[in-house]
Parts: C-alpha cells; structure tokens; sequence
C-alpha cells in the first residue's frame, strides 16, 4: 500500500509517518516506481506507536515495542526492552500520582479554611478582612514542580 493509505488506515497523516522514518521507527521501502511502499506489518506498528502515545508515552519510549515486534514477536510488549521502558513509565506515573495527591490535600484544606472563614463572614464572627493563607513552597521544590 502507498503512503496516503497507510495513513488514512492507521489514523494519522503521512507527514506523521514521514517523521517516524526519519526515527527509523516505520521502514522505508520503495517500491519500483519510486513511492514508498508498506504492508500490513507496518500497520500494525502504526497502530502500536500510535496506541503507546495515546497512554502518554513518548515516540523514543515506543522504539523497543516497535523493534520487537520487528524481531517477530507477537507483541510488541513482550521483550526485555519494552518492559524496562513499562516499569520507567510506571515509576513517572507513580510520582505524577504522589505530586498530585499532595496538591490536592494543599487545595482541599485551603478550601476547607475558606470556607470556614466565608462562614465566620457571615455570621460577623471576623472583624478583619480574609486573606489568603497559601503556604508557597520553597524554592527548589517550585522548580522541581516546574520542570514536570
């Protein structure tokens, strides 16, 4: 099949599989007449690339899945390579998860004094006006958040 095929059956654009080429992630193969050509493997490398960055991973972090299933292996998660690279994502989902958990305790109790003090408002319990009690992290931890 010919690029523009490959691209719609895949669900993407040929200049997409142009740049996985240039990765050396989809083989480059002409066919006499000078088009590029692709056959049914290749889709199903498309679709294994494409389903991994649908879970968040990057088109490097898909290049052991694709290489196995390059090698002959039925899936493409099969190998040494990919499981490594499973594990690495597990861990970053893992931190992501923590870091999030803890911003969400830091907004749920802000939210909990706001509320509090909208109550003490209203009941005129405050004569001094509200303010904002966000505690701001120190410094490296700012740009620890930041770098993510």
């Amino acid at each position: 099949m010919r690029i523009g095929e490959l691209a719609k059956r895949a669900g993407t654009t040929t200049r997409a599989l142009r740049y996985y080429e240039q990765l050396g992630l989809l083989p480059a193969r002409r066919a006499g007449n000078g088009y590029r050509a692709y056959g049914e493997e290749d889709l199903r490398l498309l679709r294994q690339i494409r389903t991994l960055q649908d879970f968040g991973f990057g088109l490097e972090e898909t290049r052991p899945f694709v290489e196995c299933l390059q090698a002959g292996h039925p899936h493409g998660d099969s190998c040494p390579a990919s499981l490594e690279v499973y594990r690495k994502k597990l861990s970053e989902l893992d931190e992501c998860i923590a870091r999030l958990q803890e911003v969400r305790t830091r907004v749920s109790a802000q939210y909990a004094r706001a509320e509090r003090e909208r109550d003490a408002l209203a009941a005129g319990a405050s004569a001094e006006p509200p303010q904002c009690e966000w505690a701001v992290p120190a410094a490296p931890d700012r740009d620890e958040w930041e770098k993510r």
